[in-house]
């Protein structure tokens, strides 16, 4: 049974120690806060990241954990926290990023306005020491014909609404790009989703991050266009060099600019 206005949280984790703390801290300060953390940890082999995740969930009943007894991924791992997910939005926070304390707010008062199904926002891009280092402007209306092209949605921000949507999405069993994966299925259910101009959460930038290899990403972002649209192996590789490519060499381009003139690099 759904229950209205609750917002489940997702979060995978796997040797997260580090940085884990803020993380988990930032969602459970929401000043909104009918929520549940769902965190499904992926098997991690360091015992401080499993003594962080009990320790919160003894201290506050919101957390709940699932701990994996096998490494399978982190879209596996989020799947597991959907299926236990009993909130009316589902929301995603990796274990390294941060939200803002007012996100929830904002976006759950954002898509009762607009009567939407899926948001997201923009969000501020840190290093590993904190630093700010970009910032991601998400556009204000995302259709799947712009999906197509290139994954608009930053996971960290991103909520969809189980009860607009008629039942809860999940990631495919890609090891990579699940996310975008997941999104092009919601947004060709649901035509478009909507963004928040407004940064409402700090993005990770790690050099060892599952996504920080591009060049890895290729076959990936090629299997979505097979696996998820259904596109014959010629029509995913055609899309991603002539659609994807493009697209996203004009994305670095505008976040370059976008950085340079919101924090005064010119």
């Amino acid at each position: 049974m759904v229950q209205e206005g609750l917002v489940s949280v997702i979060m995978p984790t796997h040797n997260g120690g580090k940085f884990m703390k803020d993380s988990i801290q930032s969602v459970l300060s929401q000043t909104y806060a009918n929520l549940e953390l769902l965190i499904t940890d992926d098997c991690s082999t360091k015992a401080e990241t499993k003594d962080i995740i009990k320790g919160f969930q003894m201290r506050d009943d919101r957390v709940k954990v699932l701990f994996l007894s096998e490494n399978h991924g982190p879209g596996y791992a989020r799947n597991q926290s959907i299926e236990r997910a009993r909130g009316q939005y589902i929301a995603f926070c990796d274990s390294d990023d941060r939200w803002f304390p007012d996100k929830l707010e904002k976006q759950i008062a954002f898509m009762r306005k607009k009567g939407c199904a899926l948001c997201c926002s923009s969000y501020i891009v840190v290093n590993e020491e904190d630093e700010t280092v970009g910032i991601r402007i998400t556009p204000v209306r995302i259709s799947f014909k712009m999906m197509k092209r290139d994954n608009k949605i930053g996971c960290l921000t991103a909520i969809y609404d189980v009860n607009q949507l008629g039942g809860k999405y999940f990631m495919p069993t890609i090891r990579k790009r699940q996310d975008w994966a997941m999104f092009l299925s919601i947004i060709k259910k649901c035509h478009i989703a909507y963004g928040i101009v407004e940064p409402l959460a700090y993005y990770r930038d790690r050099s060892h991050s599952v996504s920080s290899n591009k060049f890895s990403l290729i076959k990936y972002n090629v299997s979505v266009y097979h696996a998820v649209l259904d596109f014959s192996w010629l029509k995913s590789y055609a899309y991603f060099l002539f659609l994807f490519l493009p697209t996203y060499a004009l994305k670095k381009y505008r976040q370059m600019k976008d950085k340079r003139r919101i924090f005064g690099e010119l």
